[in-house]
Formats: structure tokens, C-alpha cells, sequence
């Protein structure tokens, strides 16, 4: 069953893209791509990231446009103020959860930080996610079964989120004040940070 909780939520993450000018954005654990190109077709220059070498082939197999790099977030030097988005779906919890101030200098300013999390623990939301996530799965089930077999993608490297949600919001405060994080079905949050002008001032 096809049923993929991050590609879920893509349109929901594409409305906190930033308007105006600007058209630089990073994926990091951008996995097979498709959200990165989902900010190409949005207009914007795309570096995808991704330390898993195999997902990342799958990836630049497709085309369409992002430029395709085996990095690891936490690890390679960012350029300073340069990015307008920064994404991050599902993968934050790969890396030290202060790999944030990192993106945080990366963007440009009045650049977004999109963060789509997951959270380790249950809450009343999760209760309500259960017979959600088994509709879901059936109706991609019967899909996949009147289009006939598919090869499916490469699965990424899979790893349990450690941080509960209460911690992921006292920590996304201390680290970029002025963020915001927002529960989601499928056991799943939304961060979202705006970097302020007067910030960007301060870290040069």
C-alpha cells in the first residue's frame, strides 16, 4: 500500500512558500525528489540533498530540474544568507535537532524554514490518525491495483523520531524564536520560521 505520509502534506507545505522575490531554495533529505521538484515547478533554483546515495540516483533519474547533491546536512558548510525556502520533510530527525541553526544562517533574509517533522510519542491526534491513515491506505491500495503493478521507489533509510512533541516546540523556541510548530495527523508536525531582516544583521 502506496500511502505516503510526507507526500500527504505537500500542498499543505507549498501555501508557506514565501512570495515576492527570491527563487533559491535547499531540500535537505530530499530523498527521491519530489518535493524538490515540486519547488522547481514553483520557480525556483533547487539544491536537493540527500546523504543516501541509492535514494538520491533514484532521484536524479527522474529529471526535473533541482541539482541533485549526496551531502549530509549536519556535517557540509551552507552558504550564508542565500536561500529563500529551506525544506526539510521528514528528516530533521536524522540529524542533531540544532542542525536547525544551520539552516537558519542559510536563509536569505525574509527567507522561510519549512520543517515537516515526525514526533516520537502518542497524543489525542494520533488516535484520530489511525482509522484516517487505514482509509488512506485503502483508497491508494485500490488505485495502484486499476493501474496495474508499478516498480515501486527505493525506500529511503527509515529511523525513529527520539523527541516528543512538547520537547520539539520548547526546542524550536529556544533555537529560532519566533517559529511556529502545529500538530498533524499521521504523526507528523509543521514547523515554520521566517528569517527576520534585524536577524540576518546580527549573525554577519
Amino acid at each position: 500500500m502506496g500511502f505516503d505520509h510526507n507526500d500527504h502534506y505537500h500542498r499543505v507545505l507549498s501555501r508557506h512558500l514565501p512570495s515576492g522575490a527570491g527563487r533559491n531554495a535547499l531540500d535537505v533529505g530530499c530523498g527521491t525528489g519530489r518535493f524538490a521538484r515540486r519547488l522547481v515547478a514553483h520557480g525556483y533554483r533547487v539544491d536537493a540533498i540527500d546523504p543516501d546515495a541509492a535514494t538520491l540516483a533514484a532521484a536524479e533519474a527522474t529529471g526535473g530540474g533541482p541539482r541533485y547533491r549526496v551531502v549530509d546536512a549536519a556535517q557540509t558548510e551552507l552558504p550564508p544568507d542565500h536561500y529563500d525556502v529551506i525544506s526539510c520533510l521528514a528528516s530533521l530527525h536524522h540529524m542533531p535537532f540544532e542542525t536547525l541553526t544551520r539552516f537558519r544562517e542559510a536563509l536569505a533574509p525574509g527567507g522561510r524554514l519549512i520543517v515537516l517533522g515526525c514526533h516520537a510519542g502518542a497524543t489525542p491526534w494520533d488516535l484520530a490518525a489511525v482509522p484516517a491513515n487505514a482509509v488512506a491506505r485503502l483508497a491508494v491500495y485500490a488505485g495502484e491495483r486499476a493501474l496495474g503493478a508499478r516498480t515501486p521507489p527505493p525506500k529511503p533509510p527509515v529511523r525513529q523520531p527520539e523527541m516528543g512533541l512538547q520537547e520539539i516546540r520548547r526546542e524550536a523556541a529556544r533555537l529560532l524564536p519566533g517559529s511556529e510548530v502545529r500538530q498533524l495527523l499521521f504523526w507528523r508536525y509543521l514547523l515554520t520560521y521566517t528569517r527576520g531582516y534585524a536577524d540576518s544583521k546580527r549573525q554577519r
